[in-house]
């Protein structure tokens, strides 16, 4: 009589996969320090106080198990936590974490990572002092001129419709209609706005349209912001113009005008600009926007850049 046995090849849940990869204490001590920065082979061979063969081995497992990840830098790889882990295993990791992580194996690595992450601080300490000088123009000339304002484009809510009223070539409009639900860009001159149309070709939130300041082709309460960048000193009537802009915002909405302060350039500096207003005082700015009846009003000297050569700047905020 034969008596045949059938044997099943039952896989193992992936989670206790997940666990095996973290049986062995150095692994978890590089999951420990990366957690917290990212690291180089090196340097995780300087922390951990083990050779580079043993280290590399043990990155490649947890690379190979999707527990961390590299970028490239010129020669070195820069190990950090893999930010495509899944629930289940942040949530194992946190467990493992929190049970071996006072152990003092691992303070002392912690020790040792913080003098390593001092050293690389120094290293931009050293670089800043040699640098402050040139700083401004270096970042300027690798990043552009606008950085510094950049990150104010963040409190921008996505789901605002934004007025860039006298828009000209279209710059502004092209910066601020990636953060917005629509960005309307308005100007009375069709060559501008036909270079704008160029610019903003490929930027599906922008708008252009044609009109005047004084009557603007905007319906009521359509903007919930409205900027009036370097514009007003053209118009002959500013007062009007900043009561039409509040017709156009939404219940709650903000106007920002950024503008000259009153100069003394005398009249062939306007001529030659076309400017209609040599700039504006500040309290002037002020009492028009509270009799347009905005609220909140705000009106803040810029200070100068030392790069530009025209007449000093302010910028007003007011809400509705």
């Amino acid at each position: 009589m034969f008596i045949f046995t059938f044997m099943t090849t039952i896989a193992s849940p992936p989670i206790l996969e997940r666990l095996s990869v973290l049986g062995d204490e150095t692994r978890t001590r590089i999951l420990a320090l990366l957690d917290g920065s990212e690291f180089t082979v090196s340097e995780l061979c300087a922390v951990l106080q083990a050779p580079q063969p043993s280290i590399s081995r043990h990155l490649k497992t947890l690379a190979a198990e999707g527990w961390v990840e590299a970028r490239a830098e010129g020669r070195n790889r820069h190990y950090h936590l893999s930010p495509q882990l899944d629930e289940a295993a942040r949530a194992l990791w946190r467990i493992v974490h929190g049970e071996v992580g006072d152990a003092s194996v691992y303070r002392s690595d912690a020790e040792r990572a913080r003098a390593v992450l001092e050293k690389r601080r120094m290293r931009a300490t050293a670089f800043f002092a040699e640098s402050a000088a040139e700083w401004d123009r270096t970042r300027a000339e690798l990043f552009g001129s606008a950085t510094g304002l950049a990150p104010l484009l963040g409190l921008i809510d996505p789901t605002w419709v934004v007025g860039d009223l006298g828009c000209g070539t279209g710059a502004l409009t092209a910066r601020l209609a990636p953060f917005t639900r629509r960005t309307i860009g308005v100007d009375r001159s069709e060559a501008m706005l036909s270079t704008a149309e160029a610019r903003l070709h490929d930027i599906g939130t922008a708008e252009l349209r044609c009109g005047e300041l004084e009557s603007l082709p905007v319906a009521d309460g359509e903007l919930d912001l409205a900027i009036l960048a370097l514009v007003l000193h053209y118009v002959v009537d500013p007062r009007a113009v900043l009561a039409e802009v509040r017709r156009t915002l939404a219940p709650g909405g903000r106007v920002l005008v950024l503008d000259m302060r009153r100069h003394d350039r005398g009249a062939g500096f306007s001529d030659a600009m076309g400017h209609v207003w040599p700039g504006f005082e500040l309290e002037r700015v002020e009492a028009w926007l509270a009799d347009a009846r905005f609220g909140s009003v705000r009106v803040q000297p810029l200070a100068p850049d030392p790069d530009a050569t025209g007449p000093l700047l302010f910028l007003a905020s007011a809400r509705v």
